[in-house]
């Protein structure tokens, strides 16, 4: 996993509890700030459900990490007055890990599956029953003996997220009622985000500053929060602790992170298409030993963003990047160039 300052994942967690304040995550749908149309769909929801007095229907979200979609899920459990319990889908190793957690679940709670296309197919079979008719089927002993066992589980609701949509089993998508992309922000609710978190970590921060902290946060509130951090501490050793304009300039410089967001991982990426295949296309296996990241990273790190901003393009031949990248890099395409032969 890359270690960058503007890498967007966060490790993966265990079974918890939640406690919804002792964040910077929204508490309810009135701080949630952006992903309007997602949320006007979930409001309707929650108030249809509480209108008839039932529980939940099961929520997948997707799109690319640190956009939201954990906070969106403790929102939920917040609006519909229940508890939430959050795992990840590589912490369900056997079929017994996920009756645990169903069997001690009330009615009405959250079970909240982080990355769920990690399931493995024997726990997402237990899944399937789970979901649909609130039943657990339990194999008791093994060979001729064995014997099924059903029991009864409350009503619960299933919020799944995951950044990889098409990764994840047809059966157990289709077993979600309501399914939801979370897309990146807009400067502007960036920019706000930035507001809220300063004042909640008491950070002096005038407007300006804020605008060039959402420029450079590829759109993305997690990674706008880690910049406000870092920001916040150069200016409690260079200055008196507020962040202005220059001071955000200075510290931003230091960590590397160019106009767009790009740090040096990102822009060494796009040279390398530039230089060693004339701007491309190339394929992301040759992409990914060139740049000795896994293919992965790439398509979960690098080319959202990256694509979102006009630099990359995904073609059928594989990657190429755009004028743009090579106008923000100051590179000039060389027509002539050949590309290099592949042993």
């Amino acid at each position: 996993m890359i270690d960058r300052i503007v890498d967007a994942a966060q490790p993966v967690e265990e079974p918890q509890e939640v406690e919804l304040e002792v964040t910077l995550r929204p508490r309810d749908f009135t701080n949630y700030i952006g992903q309007e149309r997602l949320k006007q769909n979930i409001q309707l929801a929650i108030a249809a459900a509480k209108k008839r007095g039932e529980p939940l229907d099961h929520i997948l979200l997707h799109g690319p990490p640190g956009l939201g979609k954990t906070t969106m899920a403790s929102v939920i459990a917040h609006e519909m007055g229940a508890q939430i319990r959050i795992t990840s889908g590589p912490a369900i190793e056997r079929a017994g890990d996920l009756a645990s957690l169903l069997t001690n679940l009330q009615d009405g709670d959250i079970l909240f599956i982080d990355e769920i296309h990690s399931l493995n197919r024997t726990v997402e079979e237990v899944l399937y029953a789970a979901m649909e008719d609130f039943k657990l089927d339990i194999m008791l002993g093994k060979g001729p003996s064995a014997r099924s066992l059903r029991l009864d589980l409350p009503k619960f609701t299933i919020i799944g997220a995951t950044t990889r949509t098409g990764s994840l089993a047809a059966p157990l998508r289709d077993r979600f009622g309501m399914i939801h992309r979370l897309d990146f922000y807009s400067p502007e609710e960036i920019q706000a985000i930035i507001m809220r978190a300063a004042q909640i970590l008491h950070v002096g921060i005038d407007k300006p500053a804020a605008a060039e902290l959402a420029k450079r946060s590829r759109l993305t509130p997690r990674i706008a929060n880690r910049l406000l951090k870092r920001v916040r501490d150069y200016a409690d050793v260079n200055g008196d602790g507020t962040v202005d304009r220059p001071l955000s300039h200075k510290a931003l410089a230091l960590m590397d992170i160019d106009e767009l967001g790009l740090d040096a991982a990102d822009r060494q990426l796009l040279v390398a298409i530039m230089e060693n295949y004339n701007g491309g296309p190339v394929g992301l296996e040759t992409l990914a030993a060139l740049t000795s990241e896994e293919r992965g990273t790439i398509e979960d790190f690098y080319e959202p963003y990256l694509m979102q901003i006009g630099l990359l393009e995904r073609t059928p031949r594989g990657r190429k990047v755009t004028p743009k990248a090579y106008r923000h890099l100051g590179k000039h395409k060389d027509e002539q160039k050949t590309k290099p032969t592949l042993l």
